[in-house]
């Protein structure tokens, strides 16, 4: 493992005949924008390229249409090239069944922004700083020379908005990176919509539902406040996994709470935990206590059993 500038990234990739570039569990926008984005690039410039993430979920209906996808490869159909790409990923145990794949690789390189990732390829370059992983992964192409075109600006800016909650919480470099990639044909208008603001009917019952039961735990976090709600396995499994995703930003919403969490069953007693914090709670201890990561202000973990005793630990370890 050793920590690498996105040069050193590039002059491993640029000569690379064939690269499989592997998406975390449950992909969003920003490892499969990151992912195709770099795809594109390689194929340009003559790599044999399969991106691929793990089966578990489809891939949203609002990546689906995002250029590249042709690289785009099943679990089941991944060859596994001798060079790998992890992007966006915070542990190998994100890339979920294709951690085999990455570590049978001859030479494995991780592109993430995560403060959790300790970096577990030949080459990591890893920045807490950046607020998102496609802004890295320019970074790279511009090592390479190649041109950020309509395509891969279109899928990098997917990954900037979507991180940065449509430019909400930005940094100053990613307004001058949006301004590039909208200058090289992105149409924001409607990626955003696509993106961000487009739902089925069916969402607004299941927001209401999950809404009106959401709880408010005022003495947490020493009196910071935390606000939660559960999405439970039958309410979930009549939603595709990116609907659920969009809870947690009306969650983070109520003001007398500094935390935010949302606990949805993606299986009968198993749990993924969303959590969220505005300017004073780091969540990076909380999620690492219960064995996930992330970042200062946006980080998750998983847990098993009932709802009770799942929110029962998270409220008691603040």
């Amino acid at each position: 493992m050793t920590a690498a500038s996105s040069a050193a990234v590039a002059m491993a990739l640029a000569d690379a005949p064939a690269v499989s570039i592997l998406c975390h569990v449950r992909p969003d926008a920003d490892t499969i924008g990151s992912g195709l984005a770099l795809g594109l690039a390689l194929d340009r410039l003559g790599a044999k390229v399969e991106v691929a993430f793990p089966d578990t979920v489809a891939l949203p209906d609002n990546l689906r249409g995002l250029p590249g996808s042709k690289l785009l490869v099943t679990e089941h159909d991944l060859i596994g090239h001798p060079v790998a790409v992890s992007v966006d990923a915070a542990s190998l145990g994100r890339l979920d069944a294709l951690a085999a794949a990455f570590s049978a690789a001859t030479r494995t390189v991780t592109i993430d922004h995560h403060v959790s990732n300790d970096g577990f390829g030949d080459l990591d370059l890893i920045d807490p700083s950046a607020d998102c992983t496609a802004v890295l992964v320019l970074s790279v192409l511009d090592e390479l020379g190649v041109e950020i075109d309509v395509d891969i600006a279109t899928c990098l800016y997917a990954g900037l908005v979507t991180d940065t909650g449509s430019f909400r919480w930005a940094r100053a470099e990613s307004f001058r990176i949006a301004g590039r990639l909208v200058d090289a044909g992105v149409d924001p208008r409607t990626l955003s919509r696509s993106l961000l603001d487009t739902h089925p009917f069916a969402w607004f019952g299941m927001v209401a539902t999950v809404l009106g039961g959401a709880t408010l735990v005022p003495e947490a976090c020493d009196g910071e406040g935390l606000v939660y709600a559960v999405v439970d396995h039958a309410t979930l499994s009549g939603m595709s996994w990116e609907e659920s995703e969009s809870l947690i930003d009306l969650v983070r919403t109520a003001d007398e709470a500094e935390v935010a969490a949302v606990f949805k069953e993606t299986a009968p007693s198993t749990w993924t935990v969303s959590l969220r914090s505005k300017r004073r709670v780091d969540l990076v201890p909380i999620a690492t206590a219960h064995g996930g990561g992330g970042h200062r202000h946006a980080s998750g973990y998983s847990d098993t059993g009932t709802v009770d005793r799942v929110v029962a630990r998270l409220v008691g370890s603040l």
